[in-house]
C-alpha cells in the first residue's frame, strides 16, 4: 500500500485529491496538511512513501518544505498551478521526484505516483521545455542584489548590506537590468517574481 500525505491550502481541492487517491486500491492517504509546516510534521509522524505538495501555501511554502525533505526517504511530488521556470529549478535542486500541473487529467496523478514509486521521476513536459528555453540568467551574487532590491533597499543600503561600494552595486544593477531585458528596478522585481526566480 502506497502511503501518501497531501499538502494543499485550498480546502476543497485538498478534500478532492484525498478522495480521488483513496479510490485507488493500492493507495491510502495518511494525512492532509494546509501548509508546508503541517506537511513536514505529518511526514515526520507518519513516514509516508509520497508527499504531494502545493507550492504557494501560507506559513511555509511547498518548495521550502521540499528542501527540508531532500534527505528524507519520502518522495516529494510538487502539484501546482504554476508553470514557472524558477519554481521548477528550485524543485529540481530540492530533488523532488515529480513536478505536475493541476490542470493535468486526474488519472495522471495516480499513474505518476506508481511510476515514481518504481524509481522514476516525472516532470510536466511544458516545464522541461521552459527550463531549457529560459533558465535564470543572473548569477548568485546578482540574485543577492535582486533580493535586496525586492525588499525595497536603495543602492546605499544594498552596498552596506553586501559590503560593496555604491559604484559596484550600481554596476550589478545595470548588468541585472540588461540581462533581464528591463529598463528599471520595478520591472526587474516584477519579472523575477513572475518567473519564480526569487526564492
Amino acid at each position: 500500500m502506497i502511503s501518501i500525505v497531501i499538502a494543499e491550502d485550498q480546502r476543497m481541492l485538498l478534500g478532492a485529491l484525498g478522495s480521488l487517491l483513496e479510490l485507488e486500491n493500492d493507495m491510502e492517504v495518511a494525512g492532509e496538511a494546509r501548509n508546508g509546516e503541517e506537511a513536514l510534521s505529518l511526514v515526520r509522524r507518519h513516514h509516508p512513501d509520497i508527499c504531494i505538495m502545493d507550492i504557494e501555501m501560507p506559513i511555509k511554502n511547498g518548495l521550502d518544505a521540499a528542501e527540508e525533505l531532500k534527505d528524507d526517504p519520502c518522495k516529494v511530488i510538487v502539484l501546482t498551478t504554476f508553470a514557472r521556470t524558477g519554481y521548477f529549478e528550485r524543485a529540481r535542486k530540492a530533488d523532488v521526484s515529480g513536478y505536475l500541473l493541476k490542470d493535468s487529467p486526474s488519472e495522471d496523478l495516480a499513474n505518476s505516483i506508481r511510476t515514481i514509486m518504481n524509481g522514476n521521476r516525472i516532470y510536466a513536459p511544458e516545464l522541461v521545455d521552459m527550463a531549457y528555453d529560459h533558465s535564470n540568467p543572473v548569477t548568485e551574487r546578482e540574485e543577492q542584489v535582486m533580493k535586496l532590491i525586492a525588499e525595497g533597499k536603495n543602492t546605499k543600503e544594498i552596498a552596506n548590506w553586501l559590503y560593496l561600494t555604491n559604484g559596484t552595486v550600481r554596476n550589478y544593477v545595470s548588468v541585472i537590468l540588461d540581462k533581464l531585458e528591463v529598463t528599471n528596478r520595478i520591472e526587474a522585481v516584477s519579472k523575477v517574481k513572475e518567473k519564480g526566480w526569487l526564492p
